[in-house]
C-alpha cells in the first residue's frame, strides 16, 4: 500500500468510549443486544428494547465500523419493558442476564427474531419461529452455574465483557438453594467454582484452580430424573440446566427421528451421559443399535452404568471427528447435540455423507445451528421441524432442536 501523499490528512481514527449518545433502539440482534445507528455507525445497545430512545454510554469502540454501549437512561421507554428483578443486572453489572428488563413473553419473541434472523442470513431459510415457555417461570430455574473467586476469597459473578468479579448476595435465576452453602464458605483467591443443585435437591460444588478440580460440597454424584428414568451421574458431567429442558429436549427430538424400524442403527453423538440414547433404544427395540459417542470420560462411565439395562446402547468414548469413520452403520438417524461451536462446515458434511433419512441437531447457539444446516444442504437435506425452548430465561441463549431431512 502505497504512503499517503505529503500534506494529506490521515483517516480519522473513531473512539467514542465513555461518550454518551443519544439513540433510537432498532432491532435484536443475536448476543442479548439491539442495533442502534449514530453518525453512520453502528451500535450494539445492551439493556434496550426495540422502538426505545435511550441515552448509551459507549463501554467499547475499537474504531471499526460498530461500537458497543450500555443504556444508561430510558427517554422513551417501550411498553413492555419491567423493573429488573436483581439489582445487578443495569450498566456495569453482572454478565449473566440480557433481558430482566424485559417481560418474559416480549424476551420469547426477542429470541424466535434472532433464531429466525440467523436461519434466513446464514441459511437462505425463511422460517416463522416460536420459541416455547418452559414450566416455572423465568426465575429460580438454574442448576448450574459457575461463580468466579475475587482476590479476598469471594465467590462472585463476572461483569459483561469483563474479568471483574462482582460479590453477590443470591441470584435471582439460580436453583433455590444452591448458592448459599457457597456463598457461606472462602475459597481461593482468582479460583472459580463450580456448582450444581440436582433433581433430589442435594448441592455439589467444586473449586476449579490452577487446572485442577477440588471437590468441596456435596456427594459429588448427581441425581436426576428425567425421560423416565432415574439418573447418577458425576456432578460436573454435562446436564441440562434447566430443570425442565432435559424432557423438552428429548420429546422433541423423538419427534423428530421420527419412526425408525425396530432393529435399526441410530447415532446419538455427543450423548453425554445417555438422555437421548435411552428413549432411542426404545425405538429400535434389544435387537436395534445405539451407538453414543462422548469424550468425557466421567459421562461416558456414567452412561454405561445408568443404560446398562439396554442392550441396544454401545458407548463409545472419543471424539466424534476421529471416531466417525469407524462406528457400525449406516445410521437410519443420527442425532448430533454439539458443543455451542456447532458441527462446522467439515464435520457437518461427513456427517450427511453417512445417508441417514434424518438428522436432529440440538443446539443452544442459533448462528452455530444455521451454519450446519446450511452445511448439509450442500448435501441434499433440507430442514424440516424446527422447535426452540426458553431453557434460558432472562438470558440471550435459547435451545433448538432442528431435524433436516435428506431429499
Amino acid at each position: 500500500m502505497s504512503a499517503p501523499a505529503e500534506g494529506a490528512a490521515e483517516p480519522a481514527v473513531t473512539d467514542w468510549t465513555d461518550q454518551l449518545l443519544e439513540l433510537d433502539v432498532g432491532a435484536v440482534a443475536h448476543g442479548g443486544h439491539c442495533v442502534a445507528r449514530h453518525e453512520g455507525r453502528v451500535v450494539f445497545v445492551r439493556h434496550a428494547l426495540p422502538g426505545e430512545r435511550v441515552r448509551a454510554a459507549v463501554t467499547e469502540d475499537a474504531g471499526g465500523s460498530f461500537c458497543r454501549a450500555d443504556a444508561v437512561a430510558v427517554l422513551v421507554a417501550s411498553p413492555q419493558r419491567v423493573e429488573p428483578p436483581c439489582p445487578w443486572a443495569g450498566p456495569g453489572g453482572c454478565g449473566g442476564c440480557d433481558w430482566q428488563h424485559a417481560e418474559p413473553a416480549l424476551q420469547r419473541d426477542l429470541k424466535a427474531v434472532v433464531v429466525a434472523e440467523q436461519l434466513s442470513r446464514l441459511a437462505g431459510i425463511e422460517r416463522e419461529v416460536t420459541v416455547e415457555e418452559l414450566p416455572g417461570g423465568p426465575l429460580d430455574w438454574r442448576t448450574r452455574m459457575r461463580m468466579a473467586v475475587t482476590d479476598d476469597g469471594r465467590p462472585g459473578l463476572r461483569a459483561h465483557r469483563s474479568h471483574e468479579v462482582l460479590p453477590v448476595g443470591d441470584c435471582p435465576i439460580a436453583a433455590p438453594g444452591a448458592l448459599l452453602p457457597v456463598l457461606e464458605r472462602e475459597w481461593t483467591p482468582t479460583a472459580e467454582v463450580e456448582i450444581v443443585r440436582d433433581a433430589a435437591g442435594e448441592v455439589h460444588a467444586a473449586e476449579l484452580f490452577e487446572g485442577v478440580r477440588h471437590p468441596a460440597l456435596g456427594s459429588g454424584t448427581a441425581h436426576e430424573q428425567a425421560a423416565g428414568r432415574e439418573w447418577e451421574l458425576p456432578a460436573e458431567a454435562f446436564w441440562q440446566v434447566h430443570p425442565h429442558a432435559a424432557d423438552a429436549v428429548v420429546g422433541a427430538v423423538l419427534e423428530g427421528v421420527g419412526d425408525v424400524a425396530p432393529g435399526a442403527c441410530t447415532w446419538d453423538l455427543y450423548g453425554g451421559a445417555g438422555l437421548i440414547a435411552a428413549p432411542l433404544a426404545g425405538r429400535v427395540g434389544p435387537e436395534g443399535r445405539v451407538v453414543l459417542v462422548e469424550s468425557d470420560p466421567a459421562a461416558t462411565a456414567a452412561a454405561g452404568r445408568c443404560l446398562a439395562d439396554l442392550p441396544a446402547v454401545q458407548v463409545v468414548r472419543g471424539r466424534v471427528e476421529k471416531v466417525l469413520d469407524g462406528l457400525p452403520g449406516p445410521p437410519a438417524v443420527i442425532v448430533a447435540d454439539p458443543p455451542r461451536k456447532g458441527l462446522g462446515r467439515g464435520l457437518a458434511g461427513r456427517l450427511a455423507e453417512q445417508g441417514a433419512e434424518r438428522i436432529v441437531l440440538v443446539a443452544c447457539d442459533p448462528a452455530a445451528l444455521a451454519r450446519d444446516v446450511a452445511a448439509m444442504g450442500e448435501h441434499g437435506y433440507r430442514l424440516d421441524t424446527l422447535r426452540a425452548f426458553d431453557a434460558f430465561p432472562m438470558t440471550h441463549h435459547v435451545e433448538c432442536v432442528a431435524t433436516v431431512r435428506r431429499m
